[in-house]
């Protein structure tokens, strides 16, 4: 095996990892698989991660930052901010698999935990910019919400009638909502 010389090792690794557990779920990512579809040595994943833990740890992580970029990005518009989040799922499916199992990955990293406080903020902020009711629980109903379309759309189990664009299907559920 030729030798693996990138300046960001560990991000080529996560979005090798990323790409891999598209394919085939988190469960079959093993790190010396890993390191072979990165072209790097064996225990080079190891090195950066320690374990199959700390990647997807790591990866949940970056999941979350990734969809705090999104949520970011509606501005606080809490339509907005659902159908952004059913976007990210699909675009980021792979991380969006990891994120919500925290039996895969080290709940109390203080990276993660940090990326997740950050995009529960932002949830959490939307909704109550919206309904001005009980932060908490109205946040946790959006999310559920959310959460249930995004991943029903990626199992494929809502009816064919509400058509193959996600976001605009979501647009069109979560707007319900507000009617």
């Amino acid at each position: 095996m030729a030798s693996y010389h990138h300046g960001d090792l560990r991000r080529v690794l996560l979005t090798t990892a990323a790409a891999a557990i598209a394919e085939s779920g988190p469960a079959a990512l093993s790190l010396r698989d890993l390191a072979r579809r990165a072209g790097v040595s064996h225990a080079a994943p190891a090195h950066h991660f320690g374990d199959k833990a700390g990647l997807l740890t790591a990866l949940a992580a970056q999941g979350f930052d990734l969809l705090a970029d999104a949520l970011r990005a509606a501005d606080g518009d809490l339509l907005d901010t659902g159908v952004a989040y059913v976007g990210f799922a699909v675009r980021h499916r792979a991380h969006f698999d990891v994120m919500f199992r925290p039996e895969l990955y080290r709940a109390d990293d203080p990276e993660l935990v940090a990326a997740r406080a950050r995009t529960g903020e932002l949830l959490r902020g939307g909704v109550t910019r919206h309904t001005g009711g009980q932060r908490d629980a109205d946040a946790l109903a959006a999310w559920s919400i959310v959460h249930g379309f995004a991943t029903l759309w990626l199992a494929g189990a809502l009816p064919p009638r509400i058509g193959d664009d996600p976001e605009a299907a979501a647009r069109t559920v979560i707007g319900r909502l507000f009617a």
